[in-house]
């Protein structure tokens, strides 16, 4: 992994950069995009798209690709990580691209992992199925298509002619509206020379092979010991499971399809949820890809949305404001505190608050940078925290890009502080104190008892950290992925964390399972929901 191939900051990533490689456009799609203000660098000449290396591992195809054989076809090709929520941003925006041109546009996916575990062709199975990612994806885990394609930052997006040259490169987000043009131009133009072939490449897609499973990757857990309830988010069944600590099914909120509508519980509607916290009989949720927080009225069995537009927000409002009927970005989990929600905002890399009673939501701690720095809540960085929890003075979260755990102060001269971790490129597995520790992308963390238990999701474990003293240790598990119970327990991927009745409950997530473990004998078990 080479420490110079950052993924871009969060506000360049919202203005994508696009370098054009030779392809002659008609004059009045020459401007379509424009960095600052000013045109585009366009480079002169055409250039051969260079062809995937053999012994590259190909899924979501039921065989090796080549761009020889794709001659004729427009081909984009999506450098990713799946950790990266930069590249989650993408992905509905290529299906919107491969909707509209299906007969014309071939996607693939080349996935050159950041963290040691995304460069498992398995663990890159899982998000395959996880993000419902419909092209073929090759695994570059030695980053060698991305050095042969002069890549830099995640995500970055090529576009390959239909006779094999490289047209443009672009890095960043916002990829839809100019890809669009680009494409329709590119198509236009090769039509006239009966260029463009229209036949239909079948793919064997991961999804045609997967089990099907009661709950679908679970990304966050609830457990209530004063109402003995167990709530689960049930992600890619777009949905809340209600049941009892023992597993026990008593109510469901929302259906399997996805989508951002309010209403009773079979009717209410949410799109991968995430995150949630319960205050007697109202429960919020981070709904995770409708960019939105949900209040679940449980008593009256009424789902509300009290923040966001169901609008990925692009802008990044002054810190400190506070504002009604404003667009999130990317919730990701929720904690609440002197009736305030506290959200891990990973799309901007940030914390922020909002108003449960108004809708009124605006950012807390964080300058908008994807870094690890230190300092006041205004000038601080984050990077991509994924899950919160609170010990009443102080919010502890998990910085997952940076592989650490990190504290907010409660107050309006607070500081954030780094409690283990290092920086963005520095991660691993090694228990220890502050700055020896090593995580590898947390996504889950629980405060119980003065100990902050965390879901250290790429190492497959679950570590236990005392927030005053710094020092980690591993809690639960080998580290090796798979579904085992007992003492020697195995997980795949935990994403979520809570505790109630003595026991941690678990969202294991590529395990499509929860699981329990006993705080005191540290035996796991997994729940039998029924």
């Amino acid at each position: 992994m080479r420490k110079t191939a950052l993924r871009l900051p969060a506000i360049a990533a919202l203005g994508a950069l696009i370098v054009w490689a030779g392809f002659e456009l008609p004059s009045a799609s020459r401007q379509i995009v424009t960095n600052g203000g000013e045109p585009m660098k366009r480079l002169r000449g055409r250039v051969d798209a260079p062809e995937f290396p053999r012994d590259m591992q190909w899924l979501n195809t039921g065989r090796p690709l080549s761009l020889k054989e794709l001659r004729g076809k427009v081909v984009v090709l999506d450098f990713w990580t799946y950790c990266c929520i930069n590249c989650m941003h993408v992905l509905p925006q290529l299906k919107k691209l491969e909707h509209k041109y299906p007969n014309e546009l071939v996607v693939i996916g080349v996935h050159s992992g950041k963290f040691t575990a995304e460069q498992d062709s398995e663990n890159i199975r899982q998000a395959i199925l996880r993000y419902e990612i419909e092209h073929p994806v090759l695994n570059d885990r030695d980053m060698t298509v991305w050095k042969m394609y002069d890549v830099h930052a995640w995500p970055t997006l090529c576009l390959i002619d239909p006779e094999g040259k490289l047209v443009a490169t672009l890095s960043g987000e916002d990829v839809f509206d100019p890809f669009d043009r680009l494409i329709s131009e590119v198509i236009r133009e090769f039509d006239r020379e009966g260029k463009v072939s229209r036949r239909r490449v079948p793919f064997g897609r991961e999804r045609d092979r997967a089990p099907k499973t009661l709950l679908s990757f679970p990304g966050k857990v609830l457990a209530d010991e004063k109402s003995a309830r167990l709530f689960v988010a049930d992600s890619n069944n777009n949905r809340i499971v209600v049941a009892t600590l023992d597993g026990e099914i008593k109510d469901t909120i929302g259906g399997g399809k996805a989508g951002l509508q309010d209403g009773g519980f079979k009717d209410a509607r949410f799109r991968k949820p995430q995150g949630m916290t319960l205050v007697g009989e109202l429960l919020y949720v981070a709904d995770t890809e409708n960019h939105a927080i949900r209040r679940v009225d449980l008593d009256k069995k009424a789902v509300t949305t009290i923040a966001g537009t169901g609008k990925q927000s692009r802008n990044r409002p002054t810190y400190g404001s506070m504002e009604e009927g404003i667009p999130l970005n990317s919730p990701w989990d929720l904690v609440l505190h002197d009736a305030k929600l506290y959200v891990a905002m990973a799309g901007p890399h940030q914390l922020w608050v909002v108003n449960p009673a108004t809708g009124a939501a605006g950012p807390y701690a964080g300058s908008g940078r994807e870094a690890r720095i230190d300092g006041p809540l205004a000038d601080a960085a984050l990077a991509q925290p994924s899950g919160i929890t609170t010990d009443g003075e102080k919010l502890y979260f998990a910085d997952s890009e940076t592989s650490s755990i990190r504290s907010a102060e409660l107050r309006a001269d607070g500081r954030i502080e780094t409690i283990v971790g290092v920086e963005l490129f520095e991660f691993g597995d090694r228990d220890g104190t502050a700055a020896e520790v090593r995580l590898q992308h947390p996504l889950g963390v629980t405060y119980y008892q003065d100990i902050l238990y965390v879901a250290d999701t790429y190492n497959n474990k679950i570590k236990r950290i005392d927030p005053k003293t710094r020092k980690a240790e591993t809690f639960l598990g080998t580290g090796e992925p798979g579904l085992r119970d007992g003492a020697e327990a195995h997980f795949d991927e935990p994403g979520g964390v809570s505790i109630g009745g003595g026991k941690l409950y678990i969202a294991d997530t590529n395990n499509h399972v929860i699981r329990v473990a006993d705080l005191k004998t540290k035996t796991v078990s997994t729940l039998e929901v029924k």
